[in-house]
């Protein structure tokens, strides 16, 4: 290393940790990036590779203009990405996908970092929390956190559990749900802390559509657990819903489909069942279906919930998923820099902020690793606005999605702040994506960390 300056510590090596890296030796601030592979294996990786893919080797769709991941890509090879660049360097036919080969990009990404002057790899486990003379360190250490870390992490946040089976629950595009259906109504006109009395959406099931409902939900094509996940149990609470079916056919009836306390404005009349959802994030353009979290695979769940009367035309910003997961509660643990407040010398990156895919952990390392290198040169981290695709992930995270609810999320335009005027479909993704483009450069401009 040539600079004088104080390291700032990189705790894991995956996307994140890379990105982090690459950005504040971009800075001219040194890295110490603590890599546990091959001293210590996962259950899931195969190399000690640097920013390896250990599932897809696809960054999805790679379309800015009508897509919020493309426009991710495009945001984060606007502020210098290391991640995007070794993935366009290294893309496959994929039609409008950025596929990579994983081998040649994961070498790309370590050697890129390994001749930096500034970058320093040490191949060793972080076990328990990072000496307390690290003053700035960064956390990237994704689903598969070191249980000695993992463990550590819990006790400082007090967070009950870290690592569970995630059942998640679907989330729906609020404009996607057909309103002359689905009304908006508390169970027995009951207003929560911040509510009026009708803070769900409710959608009507009669009998016959419940039953029909219940026997496709147990039919259904189910995921299998991972040999290295079977130990893992369901998180209190998150039951999957065809778990609680298979129990018995009126289960749902008594549980998260109960009609008690609602009456359905077009016959008056209490519905055999229903199937409520909830608002999910600030802005209101995402609504979580309560109590619906699955194993059931992403076709079944499309095919499956659209048989819901109300969401026959839904659009989903997330299907259910259950796997092994290691993630904070951020939006109540962290701050707007994604620093913990418990203690702010430690700051998060990548998936265990609760962000999902290999393009929103990278883009998540590369604001920790800005807003690091800021803090260090004493400058003020500057978050990019809420109207771009990095600052409406970034906001999610850490205070526009319901802590008691909060799960993993991929970026997409509901998380956006809507845009102006009565634009729908293509259009209003295209606008959504021209004002964060503009956004993210006026954003770029001015700071000393832009891309060089």
């Amino acid at each position: 290393m040539t600079s004088s300056a104080k390291p700032i510590h990189i705790v894991g090596g995956g996307l994140a940790g890379s990105e982090a890296a690459c950005q504040i030796a971009s800075a001219g601030v040194p890295v110490l990036l603590h890599e546990m592979r091959p001293v210590r294996g996962t259950d899931a990786h195969l190399t000690d590779s640097l920013a390896e893919l250990v599932c897809s080797n696809s960054f999805r769709s790679d379309d800015a203009n009508n897509n919020a991941v493309g426009l991710l890509h495009e945001e984060m090879r606007r502020a210098g990405s290391l991640i995007m660049r070794a993935a366009d360097a290294h893309k496959l036919p994929a039609g409008g996908a950025l596929a990579v080969d994983r081998h040649g990009f994961s070498a790309a990404v370590q050697q890129t970092l390994l001749a930096h002057p500034l970058v320093e790899l040490r191949r060793e486990e972080v076990a328990g929390l990072p000496p307390a003379d690290w003053d700035s360190v960064i956390v990237a250490t994704g689903p598969l956190t070191s249980p000695a870390l993992a463990e550590a992490i819990r006790t400082l946040s007090g967070e009950e559990a870290l690592a569970f089976f995630d059942a998640i629950a679907p989330i729906v595009h609020h404009e996607s749900i057909d309103l002359s259906i689905a009304w908006k109504q508390s169970r027995y006109d009951k207003g929560g802390p911040a509510g009026d009395g009708a803070d769900y959406l409710n959608c009507p099931l009669n009998k016959e559509e419940y039953e029909a409902f219940v026997a496709a939900l147990l039919a259904g094509d189910k995921t299998e657990f991972k040999e290295w996940e079977h130990n893992t149990p369901y998180f209190n609470g998150c039951q999957p819903i065809e778990v609680i079916a298979a129990s018995g056919p009126q289960t749902l009836r008594f549980g998260p489909m109960k009609p008690v306390g609602l009456r359905d404005p077009r016959t008056g009349h209490r519905p055999w069942a229903v199937v409520q959802l909830r608002q999910d994030n600030a802005l209101g353009t995402l609504w979580n279906i309560v109590g619906f979290q699955t194993k059931l695979k992403h076709g079944e769940q499309t095919r499956l919930f659209r048989t819901i009367p109300g969401l026959q035309g839904a659009e989903f910003a997330r299907l259910g998923g259950l796997h092994r997961n290691t993630f904070l509660n951020s939006p109540r643990l962290l701050d707007a820099t994604l620093r913990l407040k418990a203690m702010p010398r430690l700051r998060f990156a990548g998936q265990i902020t609760g962000c999902e895919g290999y393009v929103e952990s990278a883009a998540v390392g590369l604001l920790t690793g800005r807003f690091a290198a800021a803090e260090r040169l004493g400058l003020a981290p500057a978050a990019p606005p809420a109207t771009t695709a990095m600052g409406a992930l970034l906001s999610h995270i850490t205070g526009g999605a319901d802590a008691t609810t909060f799960q993993p999320m991929n970026v997409n335009f509901g998380l956006f702040p809507p845009i102006e005027g009565t634009l729908r479909g293509k259009e209003r993704k295209q606008a959504l994506s021209a004002r964060a483009l503009r956004d993210v450069d006026r954003w770029l401009a001015p700071t000393p960390l832009a891309a060089e």
